[in-house]
């Protein structure tokens, strides 16, 4: 398995974690997602799928082009501003990596676009 195979896997692994998590404290689902949380879910997968910058960015709230529909994207900041604290409880060790990558990655991105 290639580099951004490994990284689009771990991005959907995150991102499947945070919807059961936001699903289930939300809605009270156990084993299994209602319907709106698996159509968003499914949505991400899909997106995340077809990502034509894998390669070169590591989360995708610091891409520059962001492809989910507005409404879509609503949903997903919504269950990420719900899990993400929570994730430090459940997933530490995954929540803590997220975090620094992100910071790296937010920093790289700021000193690329200060240069002329």
């Amino acid at each position: 398995m290639d580099k951004a195979e490994q990284k689009r896997q771990r991005e959907k692994e995150i991102i499947a974690l945070m919807i059961r998590l936001y699903c289930k404290k939300k809605h009270g689902t156990e084993k299994t997602l209602c319907p709106d949380c698996q159509a968003l879910l499914d949505y991400a997968m899909l997106r995340s799928e077809h990502c034509p910058f894998m390669e070169t960015k590591t989360f995708c709230s610091n891409c520059r082009v962001h492809c989910y529909q507005p409404a879509m994207r609503e949903r997903i900041r919504r269950v990420m501003r719900f899990s993400g604290p929570r994730m430090l409880l459940h997933h530490p060790i995954m929540a803590v990596s997220h975090v620094i990558e992100s910071h790296k990655e937010k920093k790289k991105l700021w000193n690329s676009s200060d240069k002329p």
